[in-house]
């Protein structure tokens, strides 16, 4: 541990930008109450971006789909490394492979506060596959060593995430915090009346199939069969990184054909998700979608799946809708729905208001992920993170 008289917090995170949407918050806070805060995590160009807050930034080669053992292995022993140079008081780790390999190197630092977040369990347990069955096998060990350990705690979005985890014998109940999702800025995402005009179905994330894509597709078509009045439209990029991407040639295609409307990357979502009049996610899983929240916290009715993670963020037929996964039928139908009737859409909408502020607002997760770091640091840094206000 550093001889530093604040705490010392290492974030290990998979990359850059993913630190900055879905972390940003709670290192503030961390940093505001007296800690001092670095980050490591793969460099895309937000190097900048994360040093103008204050924190030091350690850039580390991690590659989300890599089938070069040597770069792995080369990765392990920069961890290694950044562990042992900045010599963190707690380090808490998001994403699987930062979750995996900062915890292992952390064996051999015996006083060391560990959080490993969970913020999803992806394409190893949605895939039917061989490949992934190969994966889950391989994995149970390394996260049964991972996540154990008196100093260690484990962030799950959702209670089905965690029930999976003790399931399998990889956590222990004890060291489990649940904390829903990365939670959402209610004063940024504003409520925002509809747009007027046609109405506006948009699916906001990565073009992955285990988003969900293909059947919305699908749905779309429906929706022109059935001579809806309204618009589709996609707004993210393929993720060539994910066995799950959809292709450009894919999406262009989908254009062409005139059936979806293809925005691509969008920065400043605050902006974006307004243009929305339903907001739609049919994904296989989930840990708790933070597109969701941002839709419900601008007053938008929300059609998703029946999955962990996505059944969080709605109530169903108050805030919207939930569907069997796979369903391209089920779900063109509560899409239909919604966009037929513009006083639901609107009551719908505010009851996602509702829920985004007593539920989700950022506050409460920034409150609980603190109080968990004084669980842990406590003895040595009495009322250090002091209670944050609500």
């Amino acid at each position: 541990m550093s001889n530093n008289p604040s705490p010392r917090i290492l974030f290990v995170v998979n990359v850059d930008w993913f630190f900055l949407s879905h972390r940003l918050p709670i290192a503030r806070a961390a940093r505001d109450r007296g800690a001092e805060i670095w980050v490591a995590a793969a460099p895309t160009g937000k190097e900048d971006l994360i040093a103008q807050e204050g924190f030091h930034f350690v850039p580390i080669p991690f590659r989300r789909s890599n089938k070069d053992i040597g770069h792995e292995f080369r990765t392990f022993r920069a961890v290694s490394k950044i562990l042992a140079d900045v010599n963190p008081d707690l380090v808490h780790n998001v994403t699987i492979k930062p979750v995996l390999y900062a915890s292992l190197v952390a064996r051999f630092f015996r006083k060391l506060a560990i959080v490993n977040a969970i913020s999803g369990l992806g394409f190893v347990f949605i895939s039917t596959g061989v490949k992934a069955w190969i994966l889950r096998w391989v994995l149970w060990l390394p996260y049964k060593v991972s996540l154990s350990g008196e100093r260690v705690r484990v962030i799950f979005q959702n209670p089905d995430d965690i029930e999976e985890f003790i399931r399998r014998g990889w956590v222990q109940r004890p060291r489990i915090a649940l904390i829903r999702g990365s939670g959402v800025d209610v004063e940024l995402f504003r409520y925002t009346p509809e747009p007027p005009g046609v109405p506006v179905i948009m699916l906001a994330s990565r073009m992955l199939r285990d988003k969900g894509v293909v059947e919305l597709v699908d749905a779309a078509r429906l929706l022109r069969i059935w001579k809806v009045n309204c618009r589709v439209v996609l707004v993210g990029e393929p993720d060539p990184g994910n066995p799950a991407t959809v292709t450009t040639e894919e999406l262009s295609s989908w254009v062409n054909e005139g059936i979806v409307e293809w925005w691509g990357q969008r920065v400043e979502m605050e902006k974006v998700l307004p243009l929305a009049s339903i907001v739609v996610l049919p994904s296989y899983r989930e840990g708790l979608p933070k597109v969701l929240l941002e839709a419900a916290s601008i007053g938008r009715p929300i059609v998703a799946t029946d999955v962990p993670g996505c059944r969080e963020a709605v109530h169903e037929g108050e805030n919207g809708y939930l569907v069997p996964p796979r369903d391209h039928i089920r779900l063109a139908e509560a899409l239909r729905r919604l966009a037929e009737d513009p006083e639901l859409r609107a009551r719908m909408g505010a009851d996602s208001r509702r829920m985004a502020i007593n539920e989700f607002r950022i506050e409460k997760v920034v409150e609980s992920t603190l109080s968990l770091y004084d669980e842990l640091l406590g003895g040595k840094f009495p009322g250090l993170f002091a209670p944050v206000p609500v």
